[in-house]
């Protein structure tokens, strides 16, 4: 088999060569400009994110990883704090929560969404809960509305973390705006991605923000006069100009993405030993990833017959956090994040991936079964 017949997880080369002649330009200008760390483009991304979501505030940094701990931060968390979150998510968020040395508590997941799940939230919260971090999983939004109203109750900040869904809804609202802030990552592979790694901080709050800003510059406002200890974590222009070039593109893309899924949705429906993801209404789901559950413990025979075949999948997550072992002395039980860690597997997706790709993994996917 040649690496022309492989079909990749995730193809870049489509985008790539739809956008060559204007990246190249764009980067061009930034070398040309000499503004390499903040400057005009940085400046235009923060204010084109902005508006795509309909906050107030975006503060661009340098990882999505960083967006969540100065997010954290800015929201006033501390040693010894306690953090809701969930553990079927990538390392990251807890990790965030953990670098404070305020203390992750995980919450299972509801096994349809594989988002936490809100009615175990409540059940989560004590004295020392300050944050809780819903992770909208795949593109697909967490229950916001009965998160949001827990949090009211309990007095908790809600950082969103967005690194997967950026352009998803909930309510006919973008993720990212329904929280107190929202964490973004512009991990090449994102929906809006970089091609490095970059993140951001989006919130309607000025203090949450301002502090943001200073914590991202060393803890200053003005150079050499630092008022507390910070990060360096500026977004490179570089990075913001080639997402200045894809950010008018990501609708567009998000349409890609929604088709491709609609015609695996359509394949899988009523495929014996296959559970297809949950579709969401129009413009809920952004399909970072299309992530199926390969039922009756034949995941990893499955995944092994499609490897054999050519296609690349992804397993998003095979251990849950509260299972690695910078978390396992927590001894917990999530049965459900459990579960889903061993039948999981995320199919090759992309905005531009034709029909006959497509049906390529369909058939293999059948005939793995």
């Amino acid at each position: 088999m040649t690496n022309a017949e492989k079909i990749p997880l995730l193809d870049l080369s489509a985008e790539i060569d739809e956008l060559w002649t204007e990246v190249n330009a764009a980067i061009q200008a930034v070398l040309r400009s000499g503004h390499f760390i903040g400057g005009p483009e940085v400046a235009k991304i923060e204010a084109g994110i902005a508006r795509y979501l309909g906050v107030k505030h975006a503060v661009a940094l340098n990882s999505g990883t960083d967006a969540l701990v100065i997010g954290l931060r800015a929201l006033g968390i501390k040693k010894g704090d306690e953090v809701i979150t969930t553990p079927f998510s990538f390392f990251a968020t807890a990790e965030a929560v953990s670098l404070l040395e305020a203390v992750p508590v995980f919450v299972d997941i509801d096994p349809d969404t594989y988002n936490i799940d809100p009615k175990l939230v409540e059940k989560a919260v004590t004295k020392r809960t300050k944050a809780l971090i819903p992770v909208h999983l795949f593109g697909y939004p967490a229950a916001m509305d009965a998160l949001t109203a827990i949090a009211k109750r309990h007095d908790l900040a809600v950082l969103e973390d967005v690194a997967q869904a950026l352009g998803s809804t909930f309510g006919g609202k973008k993720l990212a705006a329904i929280g107190d802030a929202g964490a973004l990552s512009f991990f090449p592979s994102k929906n809006l991605g970089a091609y490095g790694d970059g993140g951001m901080l989006v919130t309607d709050s000025d203090g949450v923000a301002e502090t943001a800003r200073i914590l991202r510059s060393h803890g200053s406002k003005v150079k050499y006069e630092n008022e507390t200890v910070g990060y360096n974590s500026r977004l490179d222009a570089l990075q913001a100009a080639v997402l200045n070039v894809k950010l008018p593109r990501l609708d567009t893309w998000l349409r890609g993405r929604a088709r491709v899924a609609a015609r695996y949705d359509d394949a899988f429906g009523n495929t014996p030993g296959l559970k297809a993801p949950l579709a969401g209404k129009p413009g809920e789901h952004t399909y970072y990833s299309y992530t199926v559950r390969v039922l009756g413990g034949k995941r990893d025979q499955v995944r092994a017959k499609l490897t054999a075949a050519g296609i690349e999948t992804m397993l998003y997550y095979p251990t849950p956090l509260h299972k690695l072992p910078v978390y396992k002395d927590l001894g917990l039980a999530l049965p459900h994040a459990e579960k889903a860690a061993t039948e999981v597997l995320s199919l090759p997706i992309w905005p531009q991936m034709s029909e006959s790709t497509q049906d390529r993994v369909i058939a293999a996917i059948r005939s793995a079964l």
